[in-house]
């Protein structure tokens, strides 16, 4: 049977796959340079001094400096910026040690044992996480207030060691109920007790979601700026959100390419730890997406 279309359509659509190939890639390159860009004119106008940085919307500086760099390393207060990246770490890795622990533990006792009244405990879990937490801040820093942990770090991270995280036991949870029950069962039968289930056999196999939970909690940590704001008052023990706020109030003249600077360094640890770890992320969170 002879073709109906002529010699030039033929052509044409011969090409048609590479034609939408470039288009969808183009189109895809085109939206994450426009997301991207932010960051890009952020890391560009560290470079730059304060004249150039409103004078165009490029992120190519055209004399490029290190005195934003300089400069803002040194703050306008007596520290300097290694101390308050120093004190954020005080903050995230407590943090996120014990919200990593306290999750594992809470979500193997829901995904693994037969708690009564779990559904009803289950539901009052996931209610949390529904729960804006502007709304709880008023009875924690009175009660952090009794327990004389103002101007501590304490109630930053204290909190988390009771899985008051509902969002990553649900995660947690989600991606141990799609694991089979054998190798735990054989455990139970070569002579493990629970603890030594969930720490040998359960924790290695969860570990991108473990990851997952980890990351997650040190990016948010890393960008917390209204619990530190309330609970802190001492200067030196501001961590860097504080930080870069103060050094917009202090200033009638505001150098923004210190700002940026310094912002720029800030995000640095999260886009490090993102990429050592985005394997492991990846996999966490579609896997407890799709296997819920």
């Amino acid at each position: 049977m002879a073709s109906s279309l002529n010699p030039a359509d033929h052509g044409w659509r011969k090409h048609l796959p590479v034609i939408n190939a470039f288009v969808r890639y183009g189109l895809l390159i085109l939206v994450g340079f426009l997301m991207i860009y932010p960051l890009l004119w952020m890391i560009g106008g560290a470079f730059k001094n304060n004249a150039e940085i409103f004078s165009s919307v490029g992120f190519i500086p055209k004399n490029p400096t290190t005195d934003g760099f300089i400069n803002g390393w040194k703050t306008s207060t007596e520290y300097t910026f290694a101390t308050y990246l120093l004190n954020t770490m005080k903050i995230v890795v407590p943090k996120v040690i014990v919200t990593v622990i306290s999750s594992v533990i809470v979500a193997y006792g829901f995904a693994r044992f037969a708690i009564p009244g779990r559904k009803w405990l289950f539901a009052l879990l996931m209610a949390t996480v529904l729960l804006p937490k502007s709304v709880l801040l008023i009875p924690q820093y009175l009660m952090f207030r009794e327990f004389g942990w103002l101007d501590t770090y304490l109630p930053l991270y204290a909190p988390q060691a009771f899985a008051t995280e509902g969002f990553f036991v649900f995660m947690i949870i989600q991606f141990m109920r799609s694991l089979p029950l054998d190798m735990e069962e054989a455990a139970v039968m070569d002579g493990c007790n629970s603890f030594q289930v969930l720490t040998l056999i359960v924790c290695p196999v969860i570990l991108p979601a473990i990851i997952s939970v980890a990351l997650f909690q040190f990016m948010w940590s890393m960008n917390d700026f209204i619990q530190p704001l309330i609970y802190l008052s001492s200067v030196e023990k501001y961590p860097v959100a504080l930080a870069l706020k103060m050094s917009i109030d202090v200033t009638e003249a505001t150098s923004w390419n210190e700002i940026l600077a310094m912002s720029t360094i800030a995000l640095a640890p999260s886009l490090i730890l993102f990429f050592l770890a985005q394997k492991y992320f990846v996999e966490g969170v579609t896997s407890g997406a799709v296997k819920g």
